[in-house]
């Protein structure tokens, strides 16, 4: 009783640090190659265990903060705390790696920073924007009937890449009695639409991403309201 949804997220949430420190601490101090201790079965024992622990609290903080998503929807940053989240899972499988194989520091530090470089770069192709529209779009209350009200504003705020999912949005609502209270939003949608392929007329602004989504734009036939004297996309 009295513990919301954030709170218990964030309570599984913030304790990884701490952890998975400590867990990088206990390997660096007392599995040093050729220390004394780097021999000493229990210890490895103690080890194995301290981590394999750390990697079940890391289990119980994905399923709390998949419970808090449930709730209060998707974000940047909530897609962030799952990334996270999973390094900090791939660094403690890399100290047992490196407790099995008897690499060194070195390679751990290594594989780390290895992994941290392949996340980054594969994010750089996801298209999180959309993720995140599509995603509280199809979990909504107006589309489900359960769950939250969408946040449509906050869609908007995401850019261009919301376009596909605010549209089935308003496909929706127009069929339903209190359609007139999206309309404002909507009207709103093309004023951006017209500032977006006005952009996208400049051939450095060309991107894949952006190509498919003008595709999806002449496909529907969207209309193009006149262009305001600023753009209205926040963050443009």
């Amino acid at each position: 009783d009295g513990l919301s949804y954030a709170a218990y997220a964030h309570r599984g949430a913030y304790p990884l640090i701490v952890t998975a420190l400590l867990a990088a601490g206990f390997v660096l101090a007392a599995l040093t190659p050729g220390s004394e201790t780097s021999g000493d079965p229990l210890i490895c024992r103690l080890v194995y265990a301290w981590v394999a622990q750390n990697i079940m609290l890391v289990i119980s903080s994905i399923l709390r903060l998949d419970l808090y998503i449930g709730i209060y929807a998707l974000t940047y940053w909530r897609i962030a705390a799952f990334v996270w989240m999973g390094l900090v899972a791939a660094g403690l499988a890399l100290i047992i790696a490196r407790i099995a194989l008897g690499k060194s520091n070195e390679w751990l530090s290594s594989a780390n920073l290895l992994t941290l470089s392949l996340t980054l770069y594969a994010c750089c192709f996801i298209n999180f924007a959309a993720t995140i529209a599509n995603y509280n779009v199809d979990h909504s209350l107006e589309m489900t009937g359960q769950g939250i009200p969408l946040d449509a504003w906050y869609l908007r705020s995401l850019g261009p890449g919301a376009f596909p999912a605010l549209d089935r949005f308003f496909d929706h609502q127009g069929k339903t009695p209190d359609a007139g209270a999206t309309r404002e939003l909507a009207r709103l949608r093309g004023i951006d639409e017209g500032w977006y392929r006005t952009v996208q007329e400049n051939w450095r602004a060309w991107s894949f991403r952006d190509w498919r989504l003008l595709a999806y734009l002449d496909s529907k036939g969207s209309l193009v309201l006149p262009q305001p004297s600023q753009p209205s996309l926040p963050g443009r």
